[in-house]
Protein backbone atom coordinates (compact mmCIF):
# COMPACT_ATOMS: atom_id res chain seq x y z
CA UNK A 1 0.00 0.00 0.00
CA UNK A 2 1.40 3.42 -0.93
CA UNK A 3 1.81 6.27 1.51
CA UNK A 4 -1.33 8.04 0.37
CA UNK A 5 -3.35 4.84 0.83
CA UNK A 6 -1.98 4.35 4.32
CA UNK A 7 -2.83 7.94 5.17
CA UNK A 8 -6.39 7.62 3.79
CA UNK A 9 -6.97 4.40 5.67
CA UNK A 10 -5.68 5.96 8.86
CA UNK A 11 -8.00 8.94 8.48
CA UNK A 12 -10.96 6.64 7.83
CA UNK A 13 -10.19 4.62 10.95
CA UNK A 14 -9.91 7.76 13.01
CA UNK A 15 -13.25 9.07 11.68
CA UNK A 16 -15.00 5.80 12.44
CA UNK A 17 -13.45 5.71 15.91
CA UNK A 18 -14.54 9.29 16.52
CA UNK A 19 -18.10 8.54 15.40
CA UNK A 20 -18.25 5.47 17.63
CA UNK A 21 -16.87 7.39 20.58
CA UNK A 22 -19.47 10.11 20.02
CA UNK A 23 -22.25 7.51 19.93
CA UNK A 24 -20.90 5.84 23.06
CA UNK A 25 -20.62 9.18 24.87
CA UNK A 26 -24.24 10.01 24.06
CA UNK A 27 -25.45 6.59 25.14
CA UNK A 28 -23.29 6.70 28.24
CA UNK A 29 -24.47 10.17 29.28
CA UNK A 30 -25.41 9.85 32.94
CA UNK A 31 -28.38 12.15 32.40
CA UNK A 32 -30.01 9.48 30.21
CA UNK A 33 -28.69 6.43 32.05
CA UNK A 34 -32.13 5.13 33.05
CA UNK A 35 -33.37 5.33 29.47
CA UNK A 36 -30.29 3.54 28.11
CA UNK A 37 -30.53 0.83 30.73
CA UNK A 38 -34.21 0.25 29.91
CA UNK A 39 -33.41 0.06 26.20
CA UNK A 40 -36.38 2.18 25.09
CA UNK A 41 -38.02 5.58 25.32
CA UNK A 42 -41.72 5.23 26.05
CA UNK A 43 -43.14 8.20 24.15
CA UNK A 44 -46.73 9.35 24.56
CA UNK A 45 -48.95 11.02 21.96
CA UNK A 46 -52.62 11.92 22.24
CA UNK A 47 -55.42 12.20 19.70
CA UNK A 48 -55.58 13.45 17.00
CA UNK A 49 -51.78 13.46 16.51
CA UNK A 50 -51.79 9.76 15.61
CA UNK A 51 -53.81 7.06 13.90
CA UNK A 52 -53.71 3.34 14.59
CA UNK A 53 -53.36 0.77 11.84
CA UNK A 54 -56.42 -1.47 12.15
CA UNK A 55 -54.52 -4.54 10.97
CA UNK A 56 -51.23 -4.23 12.84
CA UNK A 57 -52.12 -1.87 15.68
CA UNK A 58 -49.09 0.26 14.79
CA UNK A 59 -49.29 3.97 15.60
CA UNK A 60 -48.63 6.43 12.80
CA UNK A 61 -48.29 10.17 13.06
CA UNK A 62 -51.01 12.50 11.88
CA UNK A 63 -50.23 16.13 11.12
CA UNK A 64 -47.67 17.40 13.61
CA UNK A 65 -47.67 13.89 15.07
CA UNK A 66 -45.53 12.91 12.07
CA UNK A 67 -42.89 15.36 13.29
CA UNK A 68 -43.24 14.15 16.87
CA UNK A 69 -42.60 10.53 15.92
CA UNK A 70 -39.55 11.53 13.85
CA UNK A 71 -38.18 13.41 16.86
CA UNK A 72 -38.76 10.42 19.13
CA UNK A 73 -36.97 8.05 16.75
CA UNK A 74 -34.05 10.43 16.27
CA UNK A 75 -33.58 10.87 20.02
CA UNK A 76 -33.81 7.12 20.52
CA UNK A 77 -31.23 6.50 17.79
CA UNK A 78 -28.79 8.90 19.45
CA UNK A 79 -29.09 6.93 22.66
CA UNK A 80 -28.98 3.56 20.95
CA UNK A 81 -32.42 2.55 22.23
CA UNK A 82 -35.86 1.84 20.76
CA UNK A 83 -38.59 4.47 20.41
CA UNK A 84 -41.75 2.94 21.84
CA UNK A 85 -44.70 5.10 20.72
CA UNK A 86 -47.80 4.88 22.94
CA UNK A 87 -51.15 6.46 22.07
CA UNK A 88 -53.49 8.06 24.61
CA UNK A 89 -56.91 9.63 24.06
CA UNK A 90 -56.42 12.98 25.81
CA UNK A 91 -53.72 15.42 27.00
CA UNK A 92 -54.68 14.81 30.63
CA UNK A 93 -54.09 11.07 30.19
CA UNK A 94 -50.58 11.81 28.89
CA UNK A 95 -49.90 14.03 31.91
CA UNK A 96 -51.05 11.19 34.17
CA UNK A 97 -48.85 8.75 32.25
CA UNK A 98 -45.81 10.94 32.93
CA UNK A 99 -46.66 11.54 36.57
CA UNK A 100 -47.00 7.80 37.27
CA UNK A 101 -43.80 6.98 35.35
CA UNK A 102 -45.73 4.89 32.83
CA UNK A 103 -43.96 6.79 30.02
CA UNK A 104 -40.66 8.65 29.71
CA UNK A 105 -41.75 11.63 27.65
CA UNK A 106 -44.74 13.06 25.83
CA UNK A 107 -45.45 15.74 23.24
CA UNK A 108 -47.85 18.54 24.10
CA UNK A 109 -48.44 22.26 24.18
CA UNK A 110 -46.51 24.16 26.84
CA UNK A 111 -49.28 25.47 29.10
CA UNK A 112 -48.91 27.13 32.53
CA UNK A 113 -51.46 24.78 34.10
CA UNK A 114 -49.55 21.74 32.83
CA UNK A 115 -46.18 23.12 33.93
CA UNK A 116 -47.35 22.69 37.50
CA UNK A 117 -47.55 18.92 36.92
CA UNK A 118 -44.79 18.14 34.40
CA UNK A 119 -41.58 19.76 33.12
CA UNK A 120 -41.10 20.97 29.56
CA UNK A 121 -38.23 21.26 27.13
CA UNK A 122 -37.95 24.46 25.08
CA UNK A 123 -40.54 24.50 22.26
CA UNK A 124 -39.55 22.71 19.06
CA UNK A 125 -42.44 24.07 16.96
CA UNK A 126 -45.43 26.37 17.17
CA UNK A 127 -48.84 26.61 15.54
CA UNK A 128 -51.92 28.79 15.90
CA UNK A 129 -55.49 28.21 17.06
CA UNK A 130 -58.55 29.24 15.11
CA UNK A 131 -62.12 28.13 14.35
CA UNK A 132 -63.77 25.90 11.78
CA UNK A 133 -67.27 27.04 10.76
CA UNK A 134 -69.85 25.16 8.66
CA UNK A 135 -71.13 26.06 5.19
CA UNK A 136 -73.28 29.20 5.20
CA UNK A 137 -71.92 30.49 8.52
CA UNK A 138 -72.02 34.25 9.05
CA UNK A 139 -68.90 34.03 11.24
CA UNK A 140 -65.82 35.35 9.40
CA UNK A 141 -63.34 35.95 12.24
CA UNK A 142 -62.58 34.57 15.69
CA UNK A 143 -63.86 37.86 17.12
CA UNK A 144 -67.24 37.33 15.48
CA UNK A 145 -67.38 33.85 17.03
CA UNK A 146 -67.25 35.35 20.51
CA UNK A 147 -70.85 36.56 20.64
CA UNK A 148 -73.83 35.73 22.85
CA UNK A 149 -75.69 32.71 21.51
CA UNK A 150 -72.70 31.27 19.63
CA UNK A 151 -71.77 27.72 20.64
CA UNK A 152 -68.12 26.77 20.17
CA UNK A 153 -67.20 23.08 20.31
CA UNK A 154 -63.94 22.44 22.19
CA UNK A 155 -61.90 19.49 23.45
CA UNK A 156 -61.58 19.49 27.22
CA UNK A 157 -58.04 19.92 28.62
CA UNK A 158 -56.59 20.56 25.15
CA UNK A 159 -54.17 23.52 24.96
CA UNK A 160 -56.42 25.16 22.35
CA UNK A 161 -59.28 25.12 24.85
CA UNK A 162 -57.14 26.37 27.74
CA UNK A 163 -56.07 29.31 25.55
CA UNK A 164 -59.66 30.02 24.46
CA UNK A 165 -61.00 30.13 28.02
CA UNK A 166 -58.57 32.98 28.74
CA UNK A 167 -59.95 35.20 25.97
CA UNK A 168 -63.58 34.24 25.31
CA UNK A 169 -66.16 36.55 26.90
CA UNK A 170 -69.58 35.84 25.41
CA UNK A 171 -69.74 32.57 23.46
CA UNK A 172 -70.73 29.27 25.07
CA UNK A 173 -68.03 26.59 25.07
CA UNK A 174 -69.41 23.08 24.50
CA UNK A 175 -66.84 20.62 25.83
CA UNK A 176 -66.13 17.11 24.54
CA UNK A 177 -63.48 14.54 25.38
CA UNK A 178 -62.37 13.76 21.82
CA UNK A 179 -61.83 15.84 18.66
CA UNK A 180 -64.06 13.69 16.44
CA UNK A 181 -66.94 14.23 18.86
CA UNK A 182 -66.43 18.00 18.67
CA UNK A 183 -66.43 17.75 14.88
CA UNK A 184 -69.72 15.84 15.01
CA UNK A 185 -71.25 18.66 17.07
CA UNK A 186 -70.41 21.03 14.23
CA UNK A 187 -71.58 18.56 11.60
CA UNK A 188 -74.98 18.07 13.27
CA UNK A 189 -75.62 21.75 14.00
CA UNK A 190 -75.15 21.41 17.77
CA UNK A 191 -72.23 23.87 17.59
CA UNK A 192 -71.63 26.96 15.47
CA UNK A 193 -67.83 26.69 15.44
CA UNK A 194 -65.08 24.28 16.42
CA UNK A 195 -61.98 25.76 18.07
CA UNK A 196 -58.76 23.77 17.60
CA UNK A 197 -55.26 23.98 16.06
CA UNK A 198 -55.38 25.28 12.48
CA UNK A 199 -53.39 22.41 10.97
CA UNK A 200 -55.98 19.88 12.20
CA UNK A 201 -58.97 22.00 11.21
CA UNK A 202 -57.59 22.25 7.67
CA UNK A 203 -57.78 18.46 7.58
CA UNK A 204 -61.26 18.34 9.13
CA UNK A 205 -62.55 20.94 6.66
CA UNK A 206 -62.20 18.36 3.88
CA UNK A 207 -64.80 16.24 5.69
CA UNK A 208 -67.40 19.05 5.81
CA UNK A 209 -68.25 20.35 2.34
CA UNK A 210 -68.46 24.13 2.26
CA UNK A 211 -66.89 24.58 5.71
CA UNK A 212 -64.23 27.25 6.28
CA UNK A 213 -61.18 27.62 8.52
CA UNK A 214 -61.12 31.23 9.73
CA UNK A 215 -58.11 33.29 8.57
CA UNK A 216 -57.19 34.80 11.93
CA UNK A 217 -56.21 33.19 15.24
CA UNK A 218 -57.03 33.45 18.94
CA UNK A 219 -53.77 32.04 20.27
CA UNK A 220 -50.51 30.21 19.63
CA UNK A 221 -49.48 26.76 20.79
CA UNK A 222 -45.79 26.16 21.59
CA UNK A 223 -45.09 22.45 21.36
CA UNK A 224 -42.52 20.87 23.65
CA UNK A 225 -41.42 17.58 25.13
CA UNK A 226 -42.91 16.95 28.56
CA UNK A 227 -41.30 14.73 31.19
CA UNK A 228 -42.01 13.76 34.78
CA UNK A 229 -40.95 16.33 37.38
CA UNK A 230 -37.85 15.70 39.45
CA UNK A 231 -35.65 14.55 36.53
CA UNK A 232 -33.31 17.50 36.15
CA UNK A 233 -30.65 15.58 34.21
CA UNK A 234 -33.08 14.02 31.73
CA UNK A 235 -34.77 17.41 31.22
CA UNK A 236 -31.40 19.02 30.51
CA UNK A 237 -30.50 16.29 28.02
CA UNK A 238 -33.84 16.51 26.18
CA UNK A 239 -33.66 20.32 26.13
CA UNK A 240 -30.19 20.26 24.58
CA UNK A 241 -31.43 17.77 21.99
CA UNK A 242 -34.38 20.01 21.04
CA UNK A 243 -32.19 23.08 20.58
CA UNK A 244 -29.71 21.11 18.47
CA UNK A 245 -32.54 19.65 16.35
CA UNK A 246 -33.77 23.18 15.61
CA UNK A 247 -30.31 24.54 14.78
CA UNK A 248 -29.41 21.61 12.52
CA UNK A 249 -32.57 21.90 10.43
CA UNK A 250 -33.87 18.49 11.56
CA UNK A 251 -37.21 19.89 12.78
CA UNK A 252 -37.73 21.89 9.59
CA UNK A 253 -36.85 18.82 7.57
CA UNK A 254 -39.37 16.69 9.48
CA UNK A 255 -42.10 19.27 8.83
CA UNK A 256 -41.28 19.28 5.11
CA UNK A 257 -40.96 15.50 4.83
CA UNK A 258 -44.35 15.08 6.49
CA UNK A 259 -45.92 17.86 4.38
CA UNK A 260 -47.36 19.26 7.62
CA UNK A 261 -49.30 22.48 7.06
CA UNK A 262 -49.70 25.27 9.61
CA UNK A 263 -46.69 24.29 11.74
CA UNK A 264 -43.43 26.24 12.04
CA UNK A 265 -40.09 25.63 13.75
CA UNK A 266 -39.87 27.46 17.07
CA UNK A 267 -37.11 30.06 17.35
CA UNK A 268 -33.96 29.14 19.33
Amino acid sequence: MNQRGVFSTGVAILLVAFALSETRSLAADARAADIVQAGRIRTALFLPTYTRDSATGELRGRGVGIVMIEIAHDLAARLGVKAQIVGYPTPSSVVECLKTNACDMGFMGIEPSRAAEVDFSPPFAHLDYTDLVPAGSTIHSVGEADRPGVRIAVVRSHASTLALTRVVKHAELVGTELPNVALDLLRTGKADAFAFPRYILLDYATELPGSRVLPDAYGVNRLGIAIRKGQAGWLEYVSEFVEEAKRSGFIQGAIERGNVRGVQVAPP
